[in-house]
């Protein structure tokens, strides 16, 4: 009998990671108005692997981080409004939403629409867990009920059931 080598979770996760950190530095430059080069050059620098103030950042696919950050600020335009209708029947407009959960839904809907690649439920479920780290109360359900109507309107293939 074959076993299969152990997973290293760490590596497994880089691309989780790399979720973890782009939401963190949308955010930055929302509320920091930071310039989108600065604030790459400093997280590959000094957050992503590395401990800040106590905390450590777990190794992060750098590339990934960069492309998501990217390609939200590029792509902001049509993200906002895809999130403004979806929110909206919940009783939330974009402007409603607070700096963390505006970065969470902009970089979770641009790989729900951009990053057709990747399966929506892996899209879903780790940006629902990137929920989970800054909220503890019904966030992470609000996400998830977010993400799955992007997912239904925008992903080709969608199955609620799968």
């Amino acid at each position: 009998m074959t076993s299969t080598p152990p997973i290293d979770p760490k590596r497994a996760n880089q691309r989780g990671s790399a979720r973890l950190a782009a939401v963190q530095a949308l955010y930055q430059m929302d509320v920091g108005q930071v310039s989108l080069e600065d604030t790459l050059a400093e997280f590959e620098s000094y957050r992503l692997g590395r401990e800040v103030e106590g905390e450590q950042y777990l190794p992060a696919d750098a590339d990934y981080f960069r492309h998501i950050v990217r390609g939200v600020v590029h792509n902001q335009v049509r993200l906002d409004p895809i999130i403004d209708d979806t929110t909206r029947k919940g009783g939330w407009s974009i402007t409603r939403i607070d700096a963390t959960l505006r970065a969470l839904l902009r970089s979770a809907v641009f790989e729900l629409t951009q990053r057709k690649d990747i399966p929506f439920k892996v899209v879903i479920r780790e940006y629902v867990d990137v929920a989970m780290a800054f909220y503890e109360d019904d966030v992470p359900k609000m996400v998830n009920g977010v993400l799955d109507a992007v997912a239904q309107k925008y992903s080709e293939g969608y199955d609620e059931k799968s």
